[in-house]
């Protein structure tokens, strides 16, 4: 059922997403009283599921949801209609119109993408503001991962900046950026009640930006564990297991922490073991129980809400739309970052790239409206981003070739862009398999 509700988001998403794509391109060239053809959603080689024809455009949904297009009339491009361009040209094509026409066209599918982007982020802003843990509430400490180990932070250090950058919100998100992105070289902690900076090693570049890494977060909050939810027919459910109990101890061993705690009983499968609980914060309960064959008992903490302070910013509607911009003007730089990256060697295209599945898997197998949404944000971004890239085939590579005829004064010839838009299409098709073909190997690895 999760992969279903995975799938089903990251389909409604990319159909929204191809249908306001085309748009902005269908909207400037009927502007322009440039013949459309077709408007479609998905591809339709051969045959297509739905069709209507409405005045000269015929509207449909194809069976290859691999995007989607416009087909306007004297236009190269992936439709291939050589037919129609041997053809005298005529005052209704695309390749009749000025260059300026023509490239206002060619904007318009990443020009939506860009303006849907900023607004969604403006908007979920709006509807659900943002809640977040300031570190300085972090009273704790850091519960550390191995990978965090392996960096050379410990249980119980606070981490203050990255790279010189105050950490004012918690989590782990923003240092692993700043190592990613901008080759952060030091972080600033707190151990012991002495300040001391950790020098990070470079190849954490490559090792946070892989697939393998991608869900193993370098720390999480360090905090107590109090029950707070004991699930039916589970051990827990059967012992005597009282909500608001502290557990601290396993088999006579202190666990203090929750994650302590989850260390020590994951690997204890099948077994009888013996929790320590504090209830009534006097009282210390020994209760016996058996751990299931995941190694849980189905107890579950408090969240991190009931230990800490959580603060939360709403936004009014004229503040949220020029935050959206910042935030998406944000995701953007970190994109082109990324390339940035990839290109000098630092970043893998193989770890760092993903497919539909790896797409999917970010939606989360829960329908949460605010993270479809700004997952679709997101999406929306880097479909303008991509699409700009000077890829023949692709809006940026006719967005190219128009500047150079609109600098030069000379057209590329219907032939030439004929064998860009070919080759240009392989580009494309070829990195699509590819992105894909790692999701495949990755699930059979």
């Amino acid at each position: 059922m999760g992969y279903l509700i995975m799938a089903g988001q990251l389909f409604l998403s990319l159909s929204i997403l191809i249908v306001l794509h085309e748009m902005g391109h269908f909207f400037p060239a009927r502007w322009f009283k440039t013949r459309v053809e077709k408007f479609y959603l998905f591809f339709d080689p051969w045959f297509s599921l739905f069709k209507i024809k409405k005045g000269e455009t015929e509207y449909g949904i194809g069976w290859l949801p691999l995007g989607g297009y416009v087909k306007i009339s004297g236009m190269i491009d992936e439709s291939m209609d050589r037919e129609q361009m041997a053809g005298p040209p005529q005052p209704w094509e695309f390749r009749s119109k000025p260059a300026w026409q023509r490239l206002i066209i060619m904007l318009g599918g990443v020009t939506v993408n860009f303006i849907l982007g900023f607004f969604l982020y403006g908007m979920v802003l709006w509807t659900w503001g943002e809640e977040f843990l300031p570190t300085q509430n972090v009273k704790y400490g850091i519960a550390v991962s191995k990978l965090g180990e392996d960096m050379g932070l410990r249980d119980g250090d606070q981490v203050l900046a990255v790279n010189g950058r105050q950490l004012t919100e918690f989590g782990d998100n923003q240092v692993r950026r700043e190592i990613v992105i901008n080759n952060a070289k030091s972080l600033e902690i707190e151990r012991d009640g002495q300040k001391m900076t950790l020098p990070i090693d470079p190849k954490f570049v490559q090792v946070l930006s892989s697939y393998a890494s991608k869900d193993e977060g370098l720390y999480g909050v360090r905090m107590p564990f109090v029950i707070g939810r004991i699930a039916p027919k589970t051990p827990a459910a059967d012992a005597d297991f009282k909500l608001k109990d502290r557990i601290i101890g396993v088999n006579g061993q202190p666990t203090a922490y929750y994650h302590e705690f989850s260390k020590m009983v994951v690997p204890l499968k099948n077994k009888a073991i013996k929790v320590t609980v504090l209830r009534n914060q006097k009282d210390t309960v020994i209760v016996p129980v058996t751990t299931t064959a995941e190694g849980k008992i189905g107890v579950a903490s408090y969240e991190p809400a009931y230990y800490f302070k959580i603060e939360r910013k709403d936004y009014t509607l004229g503040q949220a739309l020029p935050a959206g911009v910042v935030k998406g003007v944000a995701f953007l730089g970190d994109q082109v970052k990324a390339f940035g990256q990839m290109f000098k060697g630092k970043i893998k295209a193989s770890e760092s790239l993903g497919g539909f599945a790896s797409i999917a898997t970010m939606f989360g197998d829960v329908w949460d409206w605010e993270r479809f949404w700004r997952m679709t944000a997101v999406l929306s971004l880097i479909l303008a981003f991509m699409n700009l890239l000077p890829i023949p085939a692709l809006d940026g590579g006719h967005v190219m070739f128009l500047l150079y005829e609109i600098i030069s004064g000379r057209k590329p010839s219907d032939k030439f862009m004929e064998y860009a838009t070919i080759v240009g299409f392989i580009i494309v098709i070829g990195l699509v398999l590819f992105a894909n073909g790692l999701d495949i190997f990755r699930i059979f690895k």
